[in-house]
């Protein structure tokens, strides 16, 4: 896929690199631009959590968009090495922080901040958006206040969770893409 782009803001219309192989699934360009209207001017001065980052798209859009600070998750040496050169591109290297990193030794680990935002997209149909989620559920330091923790999933996967500091608040379907928003209680 090698349509992957910076929709608006500082990189607009940058071309982003994918990760070689198959092993990530980028965000198509409609639901990443639907999701970024959903969250609106909020994001300026957001902090930002991009689990499962893969080519970082999501997070790097969040920087363009005027977040202050994103950080990137991934396990995948050559996701890693596709955000370095994605925000090496995008000139957004200022206030963004990758790390090679399990996601659920992350979420499980001490909270060293509090994100505005935390995205979740994890390799489909494994259930592992429902592990993320409930991990960061018992573990809620990593939630700023008003934080919304948006899950990206194929429609197929959804189950509703019974979690005890999230609550599911909306869900938007772009194709194969859901997008399940929930709040701190």
């Amino acid at each position: 896929m090698s349509g992957l782009r910076v929709i608006s803001g500082k990189a607009r219309g940058r071309r982003l690199r994918s990760v070689p192989g198959d092993a990530t699934r980028p965000i198509t360009d409609r639901a990443k631009e639907a999701l970024f209207n959903i969250i609106g001017a909020d994001i300026i001065g957001a902090s930002f959590l991009d689990l499962f980052a893969g080519t970082g798209s999501v997070g790097i859009e969040a920087l363009s968009r005027g977040a202050d600070y994103a950080r990137f998750l991934d396990l995948q040496q050559q996701a890693i090495e596709t955000i370095h050169q994605n925000l090496s591109l995008t000139n957004l290297k200022s206030g963004a922080d990758v790390r090679r990193q399990d996601a659920f030794d992350f979420l499980n680990g001490a909270p060293d901040r509090a994100f505005d935002y935390i995205f979740i997209a994890p390799p489909q149909y494994k259930e592992l958006w429902k592990r993320a989620l409930s991990t960061l559920d018992a573990n809620p330091g990593w939630l700023a206040e008003d934080a919304w923790v948006i899950v990206q999933i194929h429609p197929v996967e959804y189950q509703e969770l019974s979690l005890k500091n999230l609550t599911e608040f909306d869900q938007r379907h772009y194709g194969s893409v859901l997008f399940v928003f929930y709040e701190t209680r």
